[in-house]
């Protein structure tokens, strides 16, 4: 390791630097989403607004029309939840992602999933799936299939077993509805993900995309366990440093580590953003901001940073034709904080709300 350690500051530049949260980037939506190794996107609106941040240019109707041309996808992956990846990203990694879903499997279900034919379902699932439907109407023909089956765990290992991705719809603001129909991937792009279980790749992306990590950052985000085996096979292509507390760090050679000092701009980020998702250290959140911030339900706030740290969170209203977004600060805002956070608040505005009337950005 270097002898000199990595401050949390240090952690902090880099890894926005890996999110394109030190400067809006000009590049295409597909390469932003492949060099954030996917969108967070449990919800159809919030990877929307995480591309916006960080990308000049992007436009509601260019991300949707990504979706529907099948350059992109929404599809169950890291962690079990939803997210927006390349088509290119899926086919290439999806198989490496299963280990990790198998884990999530056997956590919540337990015992439930002694009782499955796990592998008879997926071939009564995928049959079904050749077309889309809802989840309410694969559990519901998982049970006729399996009279007296325990339709919830059913549901949910073919969810995790199965790879799928989520239809489209032509007209939605979001390009999904809120209980879009799956499709078997394999139907919808065509072929099917690539063979291939070892998870090098994936774990030398997460590391570019997210460094400079610890074993333990890599396992939380990629939902994967015991990932020491791999980043040993990894380690001499590796560099490691020092963190606080005298962490092992893994990052690549080339990857950039800015100065301590680089300005961060404001920025505003989605509900379950990238960047906040299974980071253990307080690189970016104060640990007595963390109950803000992280909310019951395994919800995630819209965050405000500023300086790179979050120092707030923000909501947008519309009641008829008028639209109001309102920030609320942890604590008082400069004179010229201020000043920038309206700004990038109506700008968000814009984008989030085109059609309103009327606009108002609020900062408490």
């Amino acid at each position: 390791m270097t002898a000199v350690p990595m401050t949390m500051r240090h952690l902090n530049r880099a890894t926005l630097a890996r999110q394109m949260l030190l400067a809006r980037h000009d590049t295409t939506v597909p390469a932003a989403v492949e060099r954030l190794l996917g969108v967070q996107a449990q919800m159809p609106k919030p990877p929307f607004v995480g591309l916006w941040t960080r990308v000049h240019g992007v436009t509601r109707e260019g991300v949707a029309d990504l979706l529907r041309t099948r350059v992109l996808v929404r599809a169950t992956t890291m962690r079990g939840t939803l997210h927006l990846m390349t088509a290119a990203d899926y086919l290439a990694l999806r198989t490496a992602m299963q280990a990790g879903l198998d884990h999530g499997l056997r956590a919540i279900l337990g015992a439930r999933l002694g009782g499955l034919d796990r592998e008879r379902m997926v071939e009564v699932a995928t049959a079904h799936l050749a077309q889309p439907r809802t989840f309410d109407e694969v559990r519901a023909h998982l049970l006729a299939a399996f009279p007296g089956g325990d339709e919830r765990a059913m549901g949910y290992s073919v969810r995790l077993t199965l790879p799928l991705v989520q239809v489209p719809g032509a007209a939605e603001t979001w390009a999904y509805a809120a209980q879009a129909p799956f499709i078997a991937a394999r139907t919808w792009l065509k072929r099917p993900p690539a063979r291939g279980d070892a998870p090098d790749a994936l774990v030398l992306r997460y590391i570019a995309g997210y460094g400079p990590v610890t074993v333990t950052d890599a396992q939380a985000w990629l939902g994967i366990p015991a990932l020491k085996p791999v980043f040993e096979r990894l380690r001499p292509s590796l560099i490691t440093l020092r963190g606080p507390g005298k962490a092992e760090l893994f990052d690549l050679p080339d990857a950039p580590r800015p100065d301590a000092e680089t300005p961060a701009p404001v920025r505003l980020l989605p509900e379950w953003d990238n960047l906040l998702i299974g980071r253990g250290d307080e690189r970016f959140v104060p640990a007595a901001r963390r109950k803000a911030v992280f909310l019951p339900g395994l919800r995630v706030a819209a965050t405000l940073l500023v300086d790179g740290t979050v120092a707030g969170t923000w909501t947008v209203e519309r009641k008829k034709a008028a639209a109001t977004l309102t920030v609320t600060p942890f604590g008082k805002l400069s004179k010229a904080v201020r000043a920038e956070v309206e700004q990038e608040g109506e700008a968000a505005l814009q984008f989030l709300e085109p059609d309103a009337a009327t606009r108002a950005v609020r900062v408490g």
